[in-house]
């Protein structure tokens, strides 16, 4: 049987070949759909794949990891414009049947001259993964949503290689960000850990609050080396509010 990896990497190239095989990685009569711009049911994945492709899409995986019945990965697509996504899917026997992600346009360098999706790719530390899973939930529950910022050192890297757009690498650019405010508040505000995904050394966390006052899902990659963050990559996007939702799953 494919893995989950592979089933994953055919059904998201469907978007950019048309494959009908690509479509069959979904369980349609199961499917539950998370991005709150897509419809349920009016259109089925095929048709869809099929229109799509002759956009002329291209789908780049820059990396992909399993976790039990998920599968998830970073990507860069092109869709008339680059951006940068992360997408997770929930397998049951062989097929998709469950789908969130998180999309942004693709921005930098940064000022360290770090793209959002370069940097370390190798999965390592496959023994460490819950070890890691448990510090990056630990990270977002007490720094990121606590704001326990006196706690970063223990969790981050001081020579922290960071690939978000707006900041530069190290801990003192991180926690600047944290401490930043807007009329009187965090300008960024994390509220509830939603899920959190790992293979070895990388772990994927899914989160929700607030940038600049506006409803936002907040999804970190990072790459944890010695029992530290190393590095990291994050899409940040705007949750629609719940008025233009197409579907009524809500985005996490």
């Amino acid at each position: 049987m494919a893995s989950k990896k592979d089933l994953l990497q055919t059904l998201l190239k469907g978007l950019e070949t048309g494959d009908p095989a690509a479509a069959a990685v979904v369980n349609e009569a199961k499917y539950i759909q998370h991005n709150p711009q897509t419809h349920e049911g009016s259109e089925g994945l095929a048709e869809l794949f099929a229109r799509l492709a002759k956009t002329s899409p291209k789908v780049h995986f820059k990396r992909v990891f399993e976790d039990g019945d998920f599968a998830f990965a970073h990507i860069e697509y092109d869709f008339a414009s680059l951006r940068a996504a992360f997408e997770v899917f929930r397998f049951e026997a062989g097929q998709a049947v469950e789908h969130w992600d998180n999309i942004q346009p693709l921005r930098g360098p940064n000022p360290s001259g770090r793209g959002m999706q370069d940097g370390a790719t190798a999965i390592t530390d496959l023994d460490k993964t819950e070890d890691n899973r448990a510090l990056a939930q630990r990270f977002t529950e007490q720094v990121l949503i606590g704001r326990q910022l006196d706690l970063l050192p223990d969790y981050v890297r001081a020579d922290l290689i960071q690939h978000s757009p707006d900041l530069t690498d190290g801990l003192p650019a991180l926690r600047s960000a944290l401490q930043a405010t807007e009329n009187g508040t965090p300008a960024i505000r994390y509220q509830h850990l939603h899920r959190v995904l790992a293979e070895g050394n990388f772990v994927l966390c899914a989160s929700e609050g607030q940038l600049n006052g506006t409803h936002t899902s907040f999804y970190d990659l990072y790459r944890i080396a010695d029992g530290r963050i190393a590095e990291h990559w994050d899409t940040v996007e705007a949750i629609p509010p719940r008025s233009a939702w197409k579907n009524d799953n809500g985005k996490f």
